[in-house]
């Protein structure tokens, strides 16, 4: 299956992402654009997250609750985003109309790839490597890594949102970056034509 967006990541950024293409699926802009993400949260940072200072969040909220509850989200109110479960991304290859990204079983091509995961240097996914810096807003003795871009645009039609997009390690800045790319790719899908989706009654 060819889809239009793949995301990489289930965590923060990817699923606001998700969260943002998933709303403007039903566009007239969107005619025929399809999104799925690769749900791996194993390494998230949330994991061991726990939320007091999060606009919007119940103080005391954990990270592996807001894990499980975005994917619920998702399918809830946008199921047409195809949540792939219980795989790992493993490499990404330009081709002549866009990617294929590989995970550990399975091989999907895509016109574009967001890439949401974690920022640490256990980032083992081939075909980033030349992208790949020291992270430029966190500790040194971290040893955190970022993806070299602008604007969250690492090439054409390949992005990073998130903490490995440059940004700290903040859920709500996670969450936003996320966002970010989410209604850039909507401005892509809409001919250049600055585009958000807002709800109302």
């Amino acid at each position: 299956m060819q889809f239009d967006t793949l995301i990489i990541g289930g965590g923060a950024a990817g699923l606001s992402c998700a969260l943002i293409l998933g709303s403007g699926l039903s566009k007239p802009f969107a005619k025929g654009k399809n999104v799925a993400i690769i749900t791996h949260q194993k390494s998230s940072h949330l994991q061991n997250a726990l939320f007091n200072n999060v606009l919007g969040l119940q103080p005391g909220t954990l990270g592996k609750d807001l894990l499980n509850e975005g994917k619920q989200q998702l399918t809830s109110l946008y199921p047409e985003v195809l949540q792939i479960d219980n795989e790992k991304a493993q490499e990404i290859r330009e081709t002549k109309t866009g990617f294929e990204v590989t995970t550990n079983k399975n091989t999907y091509t895509t016109t574009r790839v967001v890439v949401a995961v974690g920022y640490t240097n256990l980032l083992f996914i081939k075909g980033l490597e030349q992208f790949i810096k020291p992270h430029p807003k966190a500790a040194i003795e971290k040893d955190r890594i970022w993806l070299e871009n602008t604007d969250h645009l690492i090439k054409e039609n390949l992005y990073v949102a998130g903490t490995l997009a440059g940004w700290r390690s903040q859920f709500a800045i996670a969450s936003g970056s996320g966002a970010h790319v989410g209604t850039d790719i909507l401005t892509l899908w809409n001919n250049g034509k600055h585009t958000k989706v807002h709800d109302k009654a």
